[in-house]
């Protein structure tokens, strides 16, 4: 394995890596968002019980 055919494709790498982190953060972004948005009120939780 050439040295150089490995630190050619390290940038390609990190870009790949990359899009997996910003995949991730944005779903769980819409996650907490979604779970703010749908949570039940404190008042509608007392009248459940």
């Amino acid at each position: 394995m050439n040295i150089d055919n490995f630190l050619s494709t390290l940038p390609i790498m990190g870009l790949g890596m990359l899009g997996i982190f910003i995949v991730t953060a944005v779903i769980i972004l819409i996650t907490m968002a979604l779970n703010k948005l749908t949570a039940p009120k404190a008042n509608e939780e007392k009248e459940e019980s």
